[in-house]
């Protein structure tokens, strides 16, 4: 429960002592503190389900995760938003990967050939640097390549390759038009 706030805390800014920035800085860990805890406490829920997560992931306002968490894991300093996370196969999130709100990762669906209507499930693996902007659905077996960018409310049924943008519904795949060197952390401005 507590490496989270370990790693934010082993990270903080570091004004001088008594100088406006020290002031400002500990009025806004007074502000956050309550909001770190609930993480907190959320990141320890999930550990205790299984979930293998670095300490330096942060979830934005806890999302929804459900389904097999023992499936789950997360790398360092990864950031996911309010997502929504249906972890019925193996999802692997890489590191530093940002998953904005509304995004949707769904590693199970169903055969609707089947007149039983069997349940689905692939895994879903986010290589690092990975960005799933807001209100984008990841489908059961995709794998997003590191650096790829998923745009805002583009559905991904296949895999995106390492640095192409997919956009669009169905996506459409845009071959690398990301910068090949990536060195960011989405959670560097979070900390204590």
């Amino acid at each position: 429960m507590f490496s989270l706030l370990q790693n934010l805390w082993q990270t903080r800014d570091r004004p001088p002592v008594g100088s406006p920035a020290w002031w400002k800085a500990w009025v806004r860990r007074c502000q956050q503190a309550p909001a770190l805890l609930k993480q907190a406490w959320f990141y320890a829920r999930l550990a205790a389900g299984g979930a293998r997560l670095e300490p330096s992931v942060f979830f934005s306002d806890a999302g929804l995760i459900e389904g097999r968490l023992d499936q789950f894991s997360a790398g360092r300093q990864s950031f996911i938003g309010r997502a929504e996370l249906a972890v019925h196969a193996p999802l692997t999130i890489g590191s530093f990967v940002c998953i904005n709100d509304g995004a949707k990762l769904l590693t199970a669906s169903h055969d609707i050939r089947d007149p039983q209507w069997p349940a689905l499930a692939r895994p879903i693996v986010v290589e690092d640097y990975a960005w799933i902007a807001t209100n984008a659905i990841i489908l059961p077996g995709v794998t997003i390549g590191r650096g790829a960018v998923v745009a805002a409310g583009a559905v991904v049924s296949r895999d995106v390759p390492a640095g192409a943008v997919a956009m669009g519904n169905p996506a459409q795949i845009r071959e690398a038009q990301r910068a090949t060197t990536l060195d960011y952390s989405p959670v560097a401005h979070l900390a204590l």
